[in-house]
């Protein structure tokens, strides 16, 4: 009789206390969880799912010893995708989470036997293997780990595609053996025949291609030509497109960055320092800006001058001027990306660069003016990496780009508008005393002090483009459109 009348109280008692609790608020988070398996059915540990909602904001979660993986969200409509290197990469789209409900995605990973890099050679985002042209598409980490931070390492790296440097900033480019002809920007007509591309708007003039710092670029597309139907009557030849790396929304603030040193034997000492942040502002917006300052070393030597009592100039090999090609580059990139909603998305970006150098990447074979054979003047005698030049041979070339990105989701279409401006100043001093000394010598037997006079060729361009371009595409299975495009 005690045991019974003890056990009721001790129940009345914890219902008291039951309903006197205060009630636990309820969650209205809803849970996606599910396992990441192999093509053997067994979990696989350390994938990484990435969960993404509509405004492009994303939450991660790594997988645990027996593959599962669980996250809390609140409710909406998410992408799922599951990777692991090694493996291929696998997504669930338009996965509706309800408040407060259990959502499972379960994941089975196939062996990833070839790199699969996504391009958008065609205008639209498909993988090498499925886009119907030839294209080299090597990634960040394919550059960083071969050393690669221009465009004449990329050449180093891809078939038929070769780079005319003469130094920073004056790259000619060709495309199976096809290219603009010989460097002379002051021919009227000249044009380029390789298009270049810093994302989608474009950059190339003429035959100097701008030097762009590969700081922070999530690949480099080689498209060989002809590309005139997508990309213009610049890229008869070929095409080559700068992939930077865009704006991530959601998740926290990141910081990259990069520092080098560098000495050439013969020559001085080059470095670089690099500093990159990606910052989301909120959930619908992310700001990146890439910084970057590289300092060339040279190489390339030139005798010194003198003038003598009769006021004619002559070499003086005595006092030699060394590293003349030495030079910098200093750039900044920013764009902030703004996601209103999952349909529509507003990029603007500034890109600024100068790449200053004190001379040529030039070796002369033979000087009129110095060389050994003279019988007027002190014989030279020019070394392995040397040349003569009366007057400096700066070379400056500023480059500025301001684009604007709009992009809108329809579903089925999707439509793309690149508005640019580009103001690029390009100076090239080059010193044409032996040319014009040649002539004056030889067919006016003039005196020494006037044919030695120094006779500088400033070549300047100043130009402005600007450009607007609407790109709508229709979006289909990328297998049914290689079928049908170009062979």
């Amino acid at each position: 009789m005690f045991s019974i009348r003890n056990r009721f109280l001790i129940a009345i008692v914890l219902v008291a206390v039951g309903y006197g609790a205060p009630a636990s608020p309820q969650s209205t988070d809803g849970r996606i969880s599910g396992v990441v398996r192999d093509a053997s059915g067994t979990g696989v540990p350390g994938a990484t799912v990435t969960i993404t909602n509509q405004a492009g904001a994303t939450q991660t979660a790594t997988s645990a010893a027996d593959g599962s993986y669980a996250i809390s969200l609140a409710p909406g409509v998410y992408s799922v995708t599951a990777s692991l290197k090694g493996f291929g990469t696998q997504s669930q789209k338009g996965m509706k989470l309800a408040a407060g409900a259990p959502l499972t995605a379960d994941f089975t990973l196939q062996t990833k036997r070839e790199e699969e890099v996504t391009v958008t050679a065609m205008k639209r985002e498909e993988t090498v293997q499925n886009t119907p042209v030839s294209v080299a598409a090597p990634t960040e980490a394919d550059l960083r780990s071969r050393g690669v931070d221009d465009i004449e390492g990329v050449a180093r790296n891809v078939a038929g595609f070769s780079v005319q440097n003469l130094g920073p900033g004056q790259s000619q480019v060709a495309m199976r053996g096809v290219s603009s002809g010989q460097i002379a920007r002051d021919q009227p007509g000249v044009k380029e025949q390789v298009g270049a591309y810093l994302d989608e708007s474009v950059i190339s003039l003429s035959l100097f291609t701008p030097d762009i710092d590969l700081f922070d670029m999530g690949r480099v597309e080689v498209l060989r030509g002809p590309q005139g139907t997508l990309f213009g009557s610049g890229s008869e030849s070929g095409t080559v497109r700068y992939i930077s790396n865009q704006p991530e929304l959601g998740g926290k603030a990141k910081v990259f960055g990069e520092l080098g040193g560098n000495t050439i034997d013969g020559g001085n000492q080059g470095g670089n320092v690099k500093l990159g942040v990606n910052a989301p502002v909120g959930d619908k917006a992310a700001l990146r800006i890439a910084g970057y300052y590289t300092h060339f070393a040279g190489y390339i030597d030139t005798p010194g001058t003198t003038t003598t009592a009769a006021g004619a100039i002559r070499p003086d090999p005595s006092n030699t001027t060394t590293d003349v090609n030495t030079g910098n580059r200093t750039g900044v990139r920013a764009a902030i990306k703004i996601a209103p909603n999952a349909r529509l998305t507003i990029t603007p970006r500034i890109v600024y660069q100068k790449v200053e150098t004190d001379g040529w990447n030039r070796i002369d074979a033979y000087n009129i003016m110095a060389n050994p054979f003279t019988t007027t003047r002190p014989p030279v005698t020019l070394g392995e990496r040397e040349q003569y030049t009366q007057i400096r041979e700066p070379f400056n070339d500023k480059f500025v780009l301001g684009d604007l990105n709009i992009g809108y989701d329809f579903g089925k279409v999707a439509l793309t508008s690149i508005t640019s401006y580009t103001d690029r100043k390009v100076d090239v001093v080059r010193d044409a005393t032996a040319l014009t000394g040649g002539y004056t010598s030889l067919i006016w037997s003039v005196p020494e002090k006037v044919y030695t006079i120094g006779s500088p060729l400033d070549d300047a361009t100043h130009a402005k483009v600007f450009t607007q371009e609407p790109s709508p595409l229709v979006k289909k299975d990328p297998l049914v459109l290689s079928k049908s495009g170009p062979a």
